[in-house]
């Protein structure tokens, strides 16, 4: 965009402009030395690569757009001493370049106009359509006059909550950036290393997620070369050094193409050199580099079975390296991405990476999204799929980029937005999880039970107490894995919410600001004290009513503290039950909590130098009930074996407790571990109910459990 726009002699910036004549403008431009059926000369060749994608375009709405252009940036000069107007026509060519249509070329070339001119977005809709005017209000800036320090995050929210319903704006900002890094050697060298570490922390991302490989590739190494020279100069030494030197790749591509010859397969095939960033990559990988790692072959040919019949004959006439093989065809990455890659050894022992794919295939590998031309072609099956409300669907946009414009609206804070899409940027794989219900949910790669909870229940995953990974109880901790089928197991009480824990598991931004925003807004919650224990990654609970709440909204308990009346709950970290020996230690919000004096969070609390409170159980002069309810936790070990969980869960309910929440984990050298956080009608119960837990046969001990939560 324009940060480079200057002239000097410009007056400042007013805040009502002044309409003008955009068709005197054009006039006034064509009547220059070029006829009016013909292109201006300075947009030739972005006419000649455009016609090399799309033969039969109309180029006269390109004509105006550069005629507007050139007439709304005279006077303007770039900060290298060009004239503003190389900017918009640079970017036009690259987007052309890589086959954008001729919506976004027009666009392109008018980027700028609206936020460096004095051009209005309502005189671009009205010469150009609504199109265009989206594109171009989608990629311009936000005033730091009305944004302050916010502008920059700000900006890129607008910018992408637009791509949202239109990915071309995203495609142009790409393109823009790339021509701005080209020429940033004119800035100071600490704006440069901003700019690179912006581009680098979030439109190189964009760019690998939108599939748009030709622009992130060099992208990469502009910042490369900013952010750490040296390595860069090192690189660019070692490529020079090696295309100087014997190369093992043509022989090895020589062999490829006699091999598909003599298999009667028609296919062509390339050397593709490696970019500077991927050179370093395999470098610090491998150490020293070979000489096939400079360059990769790249085997072209006309249909999707050609590619594993290409496959075939190399990996028979060739020895292959299996662990390099994998098919992004059947199943391609989420930035559109699709093809072969395999490695082979060639006839003197070098290995050589390939990739295999159709011409298509490779359109798309170098352009992504933009290789997809207009999603929005006004044709009748366009029309079927608008959704009543006019807002057009975009069969471009991928999972990742709706979750992030859901979180976007959460993240109410720019500084928040601005760190957790860095943050979510740099999760750059995806996987699949089924629901039972036959849905699907994309989550980044490591996501874990947590994240697709809120990611399938928004709010509605604050009661959350477990879940089922591939039809067996797991943690709500647990990390999933492409292909798992996950079952979310929400409680009754709809009260109930998360714990701090449940970050620590958290890996999308929804979940995490979803979870934080719970927290703050309960101040007063206990880890572990609501339904659930829901901290330590509960599953396969059996909800059950919320006992009786004081007038203050805090769990009332049958215990008595010194001082002033507060109200009293029990902590879920160790649920202490009479007759355990207690003390209290005073809260957020004026409430005392009660944990038993064996629990660790009271040696913690003790060196902070928290002071304890004296609590005791009632009695009966105080009015203790025998039949007053308790919440314990229980830790069952055991070896393993077949319906050990029915038999134990069968004990538990013989002894009248129901079951809040269930925990069991994975077997270790054929034990399991088993920690069940149980109601009983009175506490009075424990002992008996601990003895029959303990005569299920395989259970060697029950004890009572001990969590490292916070006590507040």
């Amino acid at each position: 965009m324009s940060a480079e726009a200057a002239d000097p002699a410009a007056p400042p910036r007013r805040r009502s402009r002044p309409r003008i004549d955009l068709r005197r403008l054009g006039r006034v431009a064509l009547l220059g030395p070029v006829s009016r059926d013909r292109l201006p000369a300075a947009i030739g060749h972005v006419a000649e690569a455009h016609r090399a994608h799309h033969p039969d375009a109309d180029l006269t709405i390109l004509h105006r757009a550069y005629v507007l252009a050139e007439s709304s940036h005279r006077g303007q000069m770039r900060k290298s001493g060009e004239p503003y107007i190389t900017h918009p026509l640079a970017v036009t060519l690259i987007l052309a370049a890589l086959g954008a249509e001729t919506t976004t070329l027009t666009a392109s070339l008018l980027h700028d106009t609206v936020e460096d001119t004095e051009v209005t977005l309502d005189q671009v809709r009205e010469e150009f359509g609504e199109e265009v005017c989206y594109l171009v209000d989608g990629v311009t800036k936000l005033e730091k006059v009305d944004y302050g320090a916010a502008a920059e995050p700000e900006t890129f929210r607008k910018m992408l909550v637009a791509t949202g319903n239109d990915v071309r704006v995203m495609s142009i900002k790409l393109a823009d950036r790339l021509h701005n890094m080209r020429t940033l050697g004119v800035m100071r060298p600490e704006k440069q290393a901003r700019i690179a570490k912006v581009t680098r922390d979030v439109l190189i991302p964009l760019a690998e997620r939108l599939g748009v490989q030709a622009l992130k590739t060099e992208l990469e190494d502009l910042v490369f070369a900013i952010l750490h020279p040296e390595a860069y100069e090192e690189t660019r030494r070692l490529s020079t050094a090696a295309s100087g030197a014997d190369d093992a790749l043509p022989a090895i591509a020589d062999s490829v193409r006699h091999t598909l010859r003599e298999a009667d397969i028609s296919a062509e095939v390339l050397i593709r050199p490696r970019h500077f960033v991927s050179l370093h990559r395999v470098r610090r990988k491998r150490g020293e580099l070979r000489s096939t790692d400079f360059g990769r072959l790249l085997v072209l040919v006309g249909e999707d079975a050609d590619c594993y019949a290409v496959l075939g004959e190399l990996h028979t006439c060739f020895t292959p390296v299996v662990s390099e093989f994998k098919d992004f065809i059947a199943a391609p990455k989420f930035n559109l991405y699709q093809s072969l890659h395999t490695a082979v050894v060639g006839p003197d022992g070098a290995v050589a990476e390939v990739l295999i794919r159709t011409h298509r295939m490779h359109k798309v590998a170098e352009a992504g999204v933009v290789a997809l031309g207009n999603p929005y072609a006004h044709d009748a099956a366009a029309q079927q799929t608008e959704p009543s409300d006019g807002e057009r669907a975009d069969p471009t946009r991928p999972g990742w980029l709706s979750r992030l414009l859901d979180w976007q609206q959460s993240a109410t804070d720019p500084d928040t937005f601005w760190t957790t899409l860095r943050a979510d940027l740099a999760q750059d794989r995806e996987i699949t999880v089924f629901r039972t219900d036959g849905g699907t949910l994309g989550l980044p790669a490591g996501a874990s039970c947590v994240d697709a909870a809120y990611a399938q229940y928004g709010d509605r995953a604050h009661t959350c107490i477990g879940a089922r990974v591939n039809g067996r109880l797991a943690t709500l901790g647990t990390q999933l894995s492409d292909g798992d089928t996950v079952q979310l197991l929400l409680a009754q009480d709809t009260a109930s919410g998360p714990s701090p824990d449940w970050l620590d598991h958290a890996r999308t931004p929804a979940a995490r600001i979803a979870i934080t925003g719970w927290l703050t807004d309960h101040p007063d919650h206990e880890p572990g004290a609501e339904p659930g224990d829901r901290g330590r990654g509960s599953a396969g609970a059996a909800p059950v009513p919320a006992p009786p709440r004081s007038r203050s909204g805090a769990r009332a308990a049958n215990v008595l503290v010194d001082g002033p009346e507060a109200p009293v709950r029990l902590a879920g970290c160790c649920t202490p039950v009479p007759p355990d020996d207690v003390v209290g230690f005073p809260v957020r919000g004026g409430a005392v909590t009660v944990h038993r004096r064996e629990c660790a969070a009271v040696a913690r609390m003790r060196d902070t130098g928290r002071a304890p409170v004296a609590a005791r159980w009632r009695d009966d002069e105080d009015g203790w009930s025998d039949t007053a309810a308790c919440r314990v936790t229980l830790v069952a070990e055991s070896f393993g074996r077949p319906r050990l969980l029915a038999d134990l869960t069968e004990a538990i309910a013989t002894a009248d407790a129901a079951i809040v929440s269930a925990n069991v984990e994975p077997p270790s050298e054929q034990r399991v571990r088993h920690t069940y956080t149980l109601q009983l009608p009175d506490a009075a119960g424990l002992p008996a109910l601990m003895r029959a837990m303990r005569e299920v046969a395989g259970v060697y001990d029950v004890s009572r459990a001990q969590h490292p939560a916070a006590a507040g």
